[in-house]
């Protein structure tokens, strides 16, 4: 298919960064989310720069998409807000839709991080935060054999632990890339 244009998932797409950006680097971009807010920020962004994007409300884990149809999906700063069967659905949609040899970029939190522990215990390595702007808020834990595990069915490009100490506190987050 010459000159079509890639065609790229933002799964959580929230207040329109990446989107935007996307939009900006000619992709043809759509994203989803689950905030009403975050869509309709994500909008606006959207039509104050003359950019196109395709938005829909709905559901990480039953996306409304056909079969192969996304060149790649980034999903930051997402996923990790369920629990860990819904994080296994979602990782199965991703895989559906993405093309043979598609991209996934996609990160979670790593066990290591300072909030690992803090709040109210869901099930093994998930919790929901209890105070500031993480009350009420899912957040699931993972290490290194955890994230080969769930995305055994990809092939692993990249996978990096990237830590960085905040006013004291330690960030750590896994990012992965990898191909369907």
């Amino acid at each position: 298919m010459k000159n079509r244009k890639l065609r790229v998932l933002d799964l959580g797409c929230g207040a329109g960064r990446h989107l935007i950006y996307m939009a900006n680097q000619g992709f043809e971009s759509h994203g989803i989310d689950i905030s009403e807010t975050g869509l309709n920020l994500t909008k606006d962004r959207l039509r104050k720069r003359n950019f196109e994007a395709r938005i829909i409300k709905c559901n990480m884990n039953l996306l409304p998409y056909i079969d192969s149809c996304f060149d790649a999906v980034i999903s930051l700063h997402t996923i990790y807000h369920q629990k860990i069967e819904e994080i296994r659905e979602t990782i199965s949609e991703i895989h559906r839709l993405l093309r043979k040899e598609g991209f996934l970029l996609v990160s979670f939190l790593s066990e290591k991080t300072y909030s690992c522990g803090k709040g109210v215990k869901v099930e093994e390595n998930t919790f929901v935060g209890q105070e500031g702007v993480e009350k009420g808020v899912l957040h699931h834990f993972t290490d290194e054999e955890e994230i080969r595990r769930l995305f055994k069915s990809f092939k692993i490009v990249n996978m990096e632990l990237r830590e960085r100490e905040v006013e004291g506190k330690l960030r750590s987050r896994w990012i992965l890339i990898a191909m369907a």
